[in-house]
């Protein structure tokens, strides 16, 4: 037999129990989801930033940073609703390399899963305590959803995963908005029929159970750019991808049309400090464009407290271990500068 069963691990209502979200961040929640909900339904013209370290791999860094982020959101949140990124999952096509802090709550040691998810929550509701922000992070395996179904209030799925039915009828029972990736290809349809399923209601089994879902009306695409035969990557933020992305919405019967624009992966080419450039072209065609202007709601850039990246051990303090971000300072003028739009 090919799977050696370790141990069992505690249920999410068990690991809830044990690490609750405090009653008056939970009312915070539902304040912010309503907030951040209004948004994709056209509701409220703010516009979504999303922004954070590629991998939450460090509670006191990410604590730091998302603090930092609070400071200035009481500055723009007439205008914008940031989100932290809070990832604590991460793809790994080969399987190697730090996945995140799930799988390992030390980047330097080995996976210890209860300690993972345990580090999680008390990530995720520290970060809340200290800076009343909720966070979004991506769903790279549907059975965790559990664990963080009460301390989210955006949920991504990643460019490997949007094509997975699982991934799919899953989504379709989150209450909070979901973006949609397109798949590496680039194929905007595979998006889109995401985008379908996730919107309707589904039944099957999950974690054991037989459910059923009701659909999330919140569901939504994400550009990411995309990646051709030949290993090169093609951009898909300009004003032609985002025209095109409306005429295909406009041939479907989609709810709550919207699109949220990742500025890193394959749109920047991997090149961090073109996130920039990228966020300003995008806001640029939001203001050539009224179409465009209701469908693109947001954005979302890779940011930490150092610029670039290092390497596992080196231990420079708030500098990703994963793809390279944006430095704090640039990060800080380019909210002010999304502001101004």
């Amino acid at each position: 037999m090919g799977f050696t069963f370790i141990k069992q691990l505690p249920t999410p209502d068990e690991i809830k129990a044990s690490y609750p979200l405090p009653p008056k961040l939970a009312r915070l929640k539902q304040d912010r989801d309503k907030e951040i909900c209004d948004v994709i339904t056209g509701k409220s013209d703010k516009f979504l930033v999303i922004i954070g370290p590629c991998s939450a791999d460090n509670e006191d860094a990410v604590c730091d940073y998302v603090t930092r982020l609070a400071r200035i959101n009481e500055k723009v949140k007439d205008k914008l609703i940031l989100i932290p990124r809070i990832y604590t999952n991460k793809p790994r096509t080969t399987g190697e390399g730090y996945k995140g802090i799930v799988h390992q709550p030390d980047p330097e040691q080995k996976s210890d899963f209860l300690a993972g998810l345990i580090a999680m929550r008390k990530m995720h509701i520290r970060a809340i305590e200290e800076s009343g922000l909720t966070a979004a992070d991506e769903m790279l395996y549907p059975d965790n959803w559990g664990y963080v179904s009460d301390i989210l209030s955006y949920v991504a799925i990643g460019a490997r995963s949007v094509e997975d039915q699982q991934h799919r009828v899953v989504a379709s029972g989150f209450d909070v908005p979901t973006g949609m990736k397109n798949p590496t290809s680039g194929n905007l349809t595979v998006m889109l029929n995401s985008v379908y399923a996730a919107q309707h209601p589904h039944a099957y089994i999950y974690r054991g159970w037989e459910v059923e879902t009701t659909g999330n009306k919140f569901a939504h695409t994400v550009l990411r750019g995309a990646t051709n035969k030949h290993g090169g990557n093609l951009p898909n933020y300009h004003y032609e991808d985002l025209n095109l992305l409306l005429t295909l919405y406009n041939e479907r019967e989609l709810k709550n049309p919207a699109a949220i624009i990742d500025t890193n992966h394959s749109n920047s080419n991997k090149q961090y400090e073109q996130q920039v450039r990228i966020v300003k072209e995008v806001m640029h065609s939001r203001k050539l464009n009224s179409d465009i202007h209701r469908l693109v709601k947001g954005v979302m850039v890779e940011s930490y407290i150092e610029p670039g990246c290092q390497k596992i051990g080196e231990g420079i303090y708030g500098k990703s271990i994963t793809d390279p971000c944006l430095g704090w300072d640039e990060s800080e003028r380019l909210i002010y500068d999304i502001a101004e739009y």
